[in-house]
């Protein structure tokens, strides 16, 4: 019997494709969650034993969220990175890494195949598939959604033929939760004018008024929030503790797939964007300016590859090089004010902070130059635009 290793996630387009592969087709299934912060104990056990209801020979629960940290979400907010200024990678970076463990956990159990969920409609077929092909062409890619076309309403019929009774209210809602975010995709995301109702986000409003938090940054890294220290992740996962009070971090992507569609998910990541936000206002007071112009060219290069899929792309590492050298600099604490639904940023304390009063006050006070100092930079500054006024006799009118 031939061996196939599942991406399991426990929802209705993996346990469809479980079922599927063992009834239809006859592999011995075996299933592998990679969890990239999205999961407790408690919903490792209760997905760990679904699966074996639904026929798993074998089920592994791989926790990465450190690695995934050290290998991705370090150098996403290194490199400020929000798609289409918005979104800040949620899914599409946890897929890469849930696609790198899997195919190495199947050629670690000498699997003939392996297979996942996605449909071919969007984005996470390329990026399961190209980290596959990559690292173990030899190993089968299977894709039962993809190849069948199936609806969800198809999928939730099937399991209910077979005695798995899945709900249809829950199967209108596809939510992913991850260290870096959650996205929230339903029938609304499908249109262009509608927005998902307030009870579809995972997090809901606790909290009136403000509060105020402050973020402890070492180049570049989170390392403690009020005064606290901790490791980054179990930082990222605090903030998003208090946040999610607050409701703060909705919003709806707009974007062009992969496949040269226009697409749009729903999420919800209030510490990533409290966090990218905070960063870059730090870093807005510690990096020169040929710094951040540079960052963010690459940044969004590094992005845009990163969601496409590209992640093991040698230029990757090029970039990510040049990333973590940026950020010797990017030191010191941001002060921040979370509120119902929006959070605002106050200001910075570093010691690295480039706006210091000793060499002047922006339109205040000159305290490094003379006044004949800055006459004749001007003057020096605009003799190029001067000669090709006068050459080309313009009057700019």
């Amino acid at each position: 019997m031939k061996k196939v290793v599942l991406a399991y996630s426990g929802g209705l387009d993996t346990s469809y494709c479980l079922k599927y592969l063992k009834n239809e087709k006859g592999y011995e299934v075996h299933t592998v969650l990679i969890n990239t912060g999205g999961f407790d104990e408690e919903e490792l056990a209760a997905i760990e034993e679904r699966a074996y209801e639904l026929g798993s020979a074998q089920h592994a629960n791989l926790t990465i969220v450190d690695k995934y940290y050290d290998k991705a979400i370090k150098y996403l907010i290194y490199g400020n990175v929000l798609k289409n200024n918005t979104y800040p990678l949620s899914v599409s970076a946890e897929r890469v890494f849930q696609a790198i463990e899997a195919i190495k956990y199947a050629k670690s159990v000498g699997a003939e195949a392996i297979a996942h969920g996605s449909t071919g409609a969007g984005n996470d077929q390329i990026r399961f598939d190209l980290i596959f092909q990559t690292i173990a062409p030899e190993i089968e890619i299977i894709t039962p959604i993809r190849d069948l076309k199936l609806s969800r309403q198809e999928e939730v019929d099937y399991l209910s033929k077979n005695g798995v009774h899945y709900s249809w209210e829950k199967a209108q809602y596809s939510i992913n939760k991850g260290l870096w975010g959650t996205s929230v995709g339903g029938k609304e995301t499908l249109t262009s004018n509608q927005s998902l109702p307030s009870e579809a986000y995972p997090s809901q409003l606790q909290k009136t008024g403000e509060e105020k938090v402050t973020l402890q940054f070492e180049k570049g890294q989170l390392v403690g929030i009020n005064g606290t220290l901790d490791t980054p992740t179990k930082n990222i996962v605090a903030l998003e503790k208090l946040a999610n009070a607050y409701a703060i971090g909705r919003d709806t992507h707009v974007g062009d797939t992969i496949i040269g569609i226009k697409g749009r998910v729903g999420f919800e990541a209030a510490a990533p964007l409290i966090i990218i936000k905070a960063h870059h206002l730090l870093e807005k007071h510690t990096l020169g300016k040929w710094q951040q112009y540079w960052k963010e060219q690459l940044g969004n290069w590094y992005g845009m590859l990163f969601h496409e899929g590209q992640f093991l792309d040698p230029v990757m590492r090029n970039i990510e090089a040049f990333l973590e050298d940026t950020q010797t600099t990017v030191n010191g604490t941001v002060i921040v004010s979370l509120k119902p639904y929006h959070f605002t940023l106050d200001g910075i304390e570093s010691e690295n902070d480039l706006m210091n009063t000793g060499f002047g006050q922006y339109g205040e006070m000159n305290n490094a130059w003379t006044s004949d100092d800055a006459k004749g930079f001007i003057k020096i500054l605009g003799n190029a635009q001067n000669i090709f006024s006068s050459v080309n006799k313009l009057t700019h009118d």
